[in-house]
């Protein structure tokens, strides 16, 4: 099966892998290539790029590399091996700037309801304990430096948009819906999930539902401005 895909969807799948593997084996590597927060202690350039390759657990990178499988091997081939790559990182690229921003905003409201000895403690991650008075601005301010992004959703909902925009009424069959549902309708729907999700922020929820708008986003201004300057075709 993998020889029959092109070479850089092929690619992608396999370092995804590979990293999970590595990271089972040697945990650590999990908060060196995971994404925080631009101002933690524990941010490194090279984050940027490596969240998207890495997972957090077997369903995550299963569900993700599926997704990549399908729409990546059909891009790939219809735009050729650097574009797609390109699309590919872009697309990443702008899942984690809506992220980063989304928390950014989040720090900020934290920051104003706390005396700067206390922020700085939680920066330098030094607190111990704090009043009841702080605690709630505390402990968001803290949720947002020191909990890591990772995953290729970013990437993938990328992908996602750029078959909906290339083939919008192409049929999709999915598991969790008993009929046919087009393409344009599908990422439609899914884009308006992920905004009433993100906004909702119900507690215990951990996935990044600004990132997967933020990868769509991006995906929906590189295609439309590969439209009016290619001329492409769209089916």
């Amino acid at each position: 099966m993998l020889q029959q895909l092109p070479p850089i969807t092929k690619n992608i799948l396999l370092i995804n892998v590979l990293l999970f593997l590595a990271c089972q084996a040697l945990p650590v590597l999990d908060y060196q290539l995971a994404l925080f927060y631009f101002q933690s202690p524990h941010f490194q350039p090279w984050q940027l790029v490596t969240h998207m390759f890495m997972h957090g657990n077997l369903t995550h990178i299963f569900f993700n590399m599926f997704g990549v499988y399908m729409f990546g091997s059909v891009l790939e081939r219809y735009w050729g091996g650097k574009k797609f790559l390109a699309f590919y990182l872009l697309s990443g690229l702008g899942a984690l700037t809506l992220h980063e921003f989304i928390a950014w905003r989040e720090v900020h409201s934290a920051l104003q309801q706390l005396p700067a000895s206390i922020a700085k403690e939680v920066f330098d991650g030094t607190i111990t304990r704090v009043s009841t008075e702080y605690y709630e601005a505390a402990q968001s301010l803290s949720n947002v430096i020191n909990t890591p992004m990772v995953g290729a959703s970013g990437c993938l909902f990328g992908l996602l948009m750029a078959y909906g925009f290339m083939f919008p009424n192409s049929e999709m069959m999915l598991m969790f819906i008993p009929f046919p549902i087009k393409a344009k309708y599908f990422v439609a729907l899914y884009a308006l999930f992920e905004l009433y999700s993100g906004v909702q922020s119900s507690a215990g929820d951990n996935i990044a539902h600004y990132a997967h708008l933020g990868g769509m986003l991006m995906a929906f201004i590189i295609l439309t401005y590969w439209k009016k300057h290619d001329r492409t075709h769209f089916y």
